[in-house]
């Protein structure tokens, strides 16, 4: 091992740098430096360093250890070089940042692999940020990590590992997205290009606020973004993950996933928020945890377009007016919710697409092209608002095990409208207070 040069000063710092030290110790807290440049190679462990603005590049087989490096929120606080062709192995263990981290492979860049493993972004702004990926309508917004493959040729592929990372708190979101993968994709959000390739994601406590305007109909952000170009073998929500502002997704994947899975609640806040909305391809899903949205339009679950084999919930429940629990528009061999599937709300504007349409909060959704094989409820399917129906069938449910039923007990609320293909489930007790319990056809 390299022999460790300790620094307490600003100009110790600079010093080592200068003479190609290989492995840094700072000591306390060294503050007014400009941007650190890491030589290929060397380790920069312990203490604070405290930047005016961008804080440390990495090179080439470079390690972060045991360090808090912070930068002004807006400003990025780690981040690679892209004049380097290789960047070897980049490592980040046990970091904390005021500030956002960004791996972001342009330029010159053909390979390289990150590891991170117990990151904590506390604080970060990337809403200045414009460099973002489109698709489905919507431009989506960087992370307070991002580790993105730029590159549109096919042959750039990055690799990575990414454990037990922290972004925000309760008292402090990070505002845009929180944890950002992905590779290169069109315009439409397929990928197209470089791609990263990842074994394991895992997160702990995520709390974003976008601070996305009012009304906006064309930009999203996401609690945990997988976005297109990711090839992930396993994501794994250890912590909850919350979000506060309109159009912030809690879990969002454009990508392609094996096996995703949330241990603790996945809850949104502001409107035309999603719990999950999946647009690729995943092998199975499972939320262990309740799934909450509070705000207007703010929807469950979403299977809007790519593939899911399994689908697993605890529960999901929403709250307000537009606030769809399930809705399916790609097929689906097995939903279970093992609790409870409910929405209180009645009509309302919520985030389709890139477009604001008006929506019922139906609390499942079968839309054509949305097929199941099977529906499995532990508890009861239930709608609680006015004018809205629990169940409206598009396409076809082969069984049905539903065993709480499914109840409508708002004002002029219906248990289940169906349309050929679909049909009424049988087997299934269904009621309504005051409405119809099956009717035929789609109001």
């Amino acid at each position: 091992m390299a022999q460790s040069h300790t620094v307490s000063t600003a100009e110790e710092l600079q010093d080592a740098l200068a003479d190609g030290a290989q492995d840094i110790e700072v000591s306390g807290t060294i503050s007014g430096i400009p941007r650190v440049v890491l030589p290929a190679g060397a380790r920069l462990h312990g203490g604070r360093l405290e930047f005016g603005s961008k804080g440390v590049l990495l090179t080439q087989d470079n390690m972060l250890e045991d360090i808090e490096i912070a930068v002004p929120e807006h400003e990025i606080a780690v981040y690679a070089d892209v004049t380097r062709s290789d960047w070897g192995t980049l490592t980040l263990r046990n970091v904390t940042t005021v500030g956002q981290v960004a791996i972001v492979a342009t330029q010159a860049v053909r390979s390289g692999h990150v590891v991170i493993d117990a990151l904590t972004v506390t604080a970060a702004d990337v809403r200045g940020r414009t460099d973002r990926p489109r698709g489905f309508g919507v431009e989506a917004m960087q992370g307070g990590l991002t580790v993105w493959n730029r590159q549109p040729d096919a042959d750039v592929e990055l690799t990575a590992e990414i454990t037990n990372v922290v972004v925000g708190s309760k008292e402090s979101p990070v505002r845009g997205s929180g944890v950002f993968v992905g590779g290169h994709g069109t315009d439409d959000g397929k990928a197209s290009g470089g791609t990263l390739r990842m074994t394991k994601l895992t997160t702990g406590e995520v709390y974003t606020d976008g601070g996305i305007a009012d009304g906006a109909a064309d930009l999203i952000s996401g609690g945990v973004f997988v976005i297109s170009g990711a090839i992930v073998d396993q994501v794994t929500n250890h912590g909850p993950v919350t979000t506060l502002g309109q159009n912030d997704m809690v879990l969002d994947n454009w990508g392609d996933v094996q096996i995703w899975t949330a241990e603790q609640p996945v809850t949104s806040h502001g409107p035309s928020g999603i719990g999950f909305v999946n647009f690729s391809d995943i092998g199975k899903l499972e939320i262990n945890a309740p799934i909450e949205t509070h705000g207007k339009g703010a929807r469950g679950f979403n299977l809007y377009d790519g593939s899911l084999e399994e689908a697993v919930f605890e529960s999901i429940e929403t709250y307000a007016d537009g606030s769809i629990g399930v809705q399916l528009s790609r097929p689906l061999p097995r939903l279970t919710i093992r609790k409870d599937l409910t929405t209180q709300g009645g009509e309302g504007t919520s985030l389709v697409k890139g477009v604001q349409m008006t929506l019922k909060a139906v609390a499942l959704s079968v839309k054509p092209g949305g097929a199941v094989d099977e529906v499995r409820v532990g508890g009861a399917i239930s709608t609680m608002g006015d004018d809205v129906v629990s169940v409206e069938l598009e396409d076809s449910v082969g069984t049905w095990h539903v065993a709480g039923g499914i109840h409508a007990s708002g004002d002029r609320s219906d248990g289940v409208h169906y349309t050929s293909p679909g049909a009424a489930p049988s087997g299934v007790d269904i009621t309504s207070d005051r409405g119809e319990s099956v009717a035929e056809g789609i109001s």
